[in-house]
């Protein structure tokens, strides 16, 4: 018998959650001293923000199926 995947609603949006993950990011970036970790932090953030964007995208209306 097959597990079946525990699931629960989220209370705030993807891109609620992407773009708190993206400030996140960016702060502790700034506290940082430059070098390895802190460019590390940085792409993280720029990954993150992207993956918010195009979220959006994908939810845009125009690219919704015709009902």
């Amino acid at each position: 018998m097959a597990e079946r995947r525990r699931r629960f609603k989220q209370p705030r949006s993807l891109e609620e959650r992407l773009a708190d993950e993206v400030a996140r990011l960016r702060e502790q970036a700034e506290l940082l001293p430059p070098g390895k970790l802190r460019d590390e932090t940085l792409r993280k953030a720029r990954l993150t923000e992207t993956g918010a964007q195009l979220s959006e995208w994908l939810n845009a209306p125009g690219l919704q199926p015709p009902s």
